[in-house]
């Protein structure tokens, strides 16, 4: 679904939540970015020194996704209680657009902009 569904239609906001937690959730079991792999071929401190920046890079990457699902649970824990759409800070609704791109998004585009200040 392109366009987003209105605030009302819980159903469909719903089924887009559990649709990008379990995708998330899929991401986060496919990740083995635990663990560092050698090429036994090439030896030398760059390479070690490649290989732990992957590391790195890979358990920040999970790391993100794990946070992207507690505030995707978050959002779905809000339609539930009927706060889903309104800004935490003022109450108001949040735009549409900007809650179809990032359902987990609790600020709207004010807040959001004042907050960052």
């Amino acid at each position: 679904m392109d366009t987003p569904p209105p605030l009302e239609d819980q159903p469909a906001w719903r089924d887009a939540l559990e649709q990008r937690a379990a995708d998330t959730r899929r991401a986060l079991d496919e990740g083995t970015e635990g663990d560092v792999t050698l090429d036994q071929t090439r030896v030398g401190r760059l390479s070690r020194m490649d290989a732990l920046a992957s590391q790195a890079l890979a358990q920040a990457a999970q790391r993100r996704r794990g946070g992207t699902l507690k505030a995707l649970e978050a959002a779905l824990a809000r339609l539930e209680s009927g706060q889903f759409g309104y800004c935490l800070s003022c109450d108001e609704p949040i735009a549409l657009a900007r809650l179809w791109h990032n359902p987990a998004v609790t600020l709207c585009l004010s807040c959001a902009a004042e907050a960052e200040r």
